[in-house]
């Protein structure tokens, strides 16, 4: 007899269905499992004899072909333990095909029948939804994750015994759901860490709103122990409010490489990836293709800390995301695409020692160390970065200051209403964010004053700013006009401009 069982693979961050098919037949006992099954997939024929048989049933004596459809799909990980083993049993007449077929399963077994939790069930569930289908019985440690789509049914299990004893009517499961909507109002937004908790920098917390508003890429220059990554990881919490279709593009990312440490994400991600890292663990790849930080960092902030010292085929791999919010990865079986919309942040020391230009410590690097090391930060991704500003030391007497700083919730109040203003204007365009401009968006919206105009030009004549410094100086200049509700850019929008351009003054 041929039983077949419905389950879900993972390509890329989507679920995929596939069908599994079990022929029991006479000849000697063996279980050979066939579709492009990988290694894991493979292991789970040890597997299935003794949690069949440690769950109270007999296991067949005979010639067991497990099919995988569709067959040109590469299939990885434990996913199938649970649909197989179930495949194996209604072949054997213990559970009816027609009852089986009203499911789709997942699950990895353990050698005692229990079920252990598997990564990927959001995107899973998502599929589901969108085929049409509802009956899902997955692992109870995933119960939570599946039952965030209301469309769906979520059958949570713990062991093989209990579903067995579902499918042929002798256990009830009741099926739970959530209120996803009340349950994420009520947790998002609660970070750890709080602006207020910065002193003094007031020139950084101000470039950094600067650089949220209008989704500017930006770059700190300072010494160590300046507040560099301080600043940096409160960044998220200045970024506007978490909508539920950002938060699920975000748990569906995070749940495919098993990394959710709560069934749905309430804060906007912050990745800071150690600068050692690989260009394929950065950008995402892999034989079946996974995630970088660039996409697990989709809808937050990724953290470039010692951008000095990444390898150089790293920084130039964050090229093609930076511009297009997405990585396309192909392979002979196929194109994927990982969304990977994000905020760049990056901090670097000013030389090899660090502290060439600290106010508190002197340098001890040759100049032809130090532009060496200046050297290292790639032209190309440089060209990326709108905002690059020089974060110097505090003095003692500002940390033993008790003045209450700026909280975060103060801060996001005023990104918002400058995002809310680019919304409106770029209503009829395919941009979102003014940091995203071309040439021509520039030209009709950045209008400036006469003032402004004769500052700018000025600049460009004294300061030998470049042509590409010069559109990025209206792009921002156009930001600070949204902070402060201003139709036209004024003189002194150009004025804080230009003062975010530490590294084209440097150059002269």
């Amino acid at each position: 007899m041929i039983a077949k069982v419905n389950s879900f693979t993972i390509w890329g961050i989507e679920g995929y269905p596939v069908e599994i098919e079990v022929d029991i037949s006479k000849g000697l006992p063996s279980i050979s499992i066939v579709g492009l099954p990988d290694q894991a997939v493979k292991e789970s024929k040890d597997r299935l004899k003794p949690a069949i048989k440690n769950s109270g049933y007999e296991f067949p004596n005979g010639k067991i072909v497990v099919n995988l459809a569709p067959a040109d799909l590469k299939k990885e990980g434990p996913f199938f333990d649970l649909p197989i083993a179930i495949g194996i049993l209604t072949a054997n007449g213990i559970i009816s095909q027609s009852k089986v077929e009203q499911f789709f399963f997942v699950g990895e077994l353990a050698l005692n029948g229990e079920i252990r939790k598997v990564n990927g069930i959001l995107p899973m569930a998502l599929k589901l939804k969108e085929i049409g289908r509802k009956n899902f019985i997955i692992p109870i440690e995933n119960s939570y994750e599946g039952q965030i789509i209301k469309e769906i049914d979520v059958y949570p299990v713990r062991n093989l015994n209990e579903c067995v004893e579902f499918l042929i009517g002798k256990r009830n499961i009741k099926v739970e759901k959530i209120d996803i909507d009340e349950i994420f109002k009520k947790n998002r937004n609660k970070y750890d860490v709080d602006f207020s908790e910065v002193k003094g920098q007031k020139y950084v917390k101000r470039a950094i709103e600067v650089a949220v508003s209008g989704y500017h890429n930006i770059l700190m220059i300072g010494s160590p122990g300046s507040g560099k990554t301080m600043i940096s990881r409160r960044i998220p919490t200045i970024l506007p409010s978490l909508t539920l279709e950002e938060a699920l593009e975000i748990t569906k990312i995070h749940s495919v490489n098993g990394l959710l440490k709560s069934p749905i994400f309430f804060e906007r991600p912050f990745r800071s990836p150690h600068h050692t890292i690989s260009d394929i663990a950065l950008i995402g790849g892999g034989v079946i293709p996974k995630p970088g930080e660039v996409s697990l960092a989709h809808n937050g902030v990724l953290f470039l800390d010692e951008l000095s010292e990444f390898h150089k085929d790293v920084l130039e791999s964050l090229r093609q995301p930076l511009e297009d919010g997405k990585v396309n990865i192909s392979r002979a079986k196929g194109r994927l695409e990982f969304p990977s919309r994000f905020l760049l942040v990056a901090a670097t020391n000013p030389c090899p020692c660090g502290w060439y230009g600290d106010n508190q410590r002197e340098c001890h690097c040759t100049l032809s160390q130090i532009l060496k090391y200046r050297k290292k930060l790639s032209g190309p991704l440089l060209d990326r970065i709108d905002i690059h500003i020089e974060v110097t030391s505090l003095p003692g007497n500002i940390l033993f200051e008790e003045r209450e700083e700026e909280s975060s919730e103060e801060i996001r109040k005023r990104v918002e209403r400058a995002r809310e203003i680019q919304r409106e204007r770029f209503k009829n365009d395919r941009i979102y964010f003014n940091a995203h401009m071309n040439t021509s968006q520039i030209k009709k919206y950045c209008i400036m004053s006469q003032q402004a105009k004769d500052l700018l030009k000025n600049g460009i004549e004294n300061l030998k700013i470049s042509a590409r410094a010069y559109d990025k100086i209206r792009k921002v200049a156009r930001t600070i006009a949204d902070l402060d509700n201003s139709e036209k850019i004024e003189a002194h929008h150009i004025s804080e401009a230009i003062q975010y351009r530490c590294l084209d003054r440097e150059s002269l």
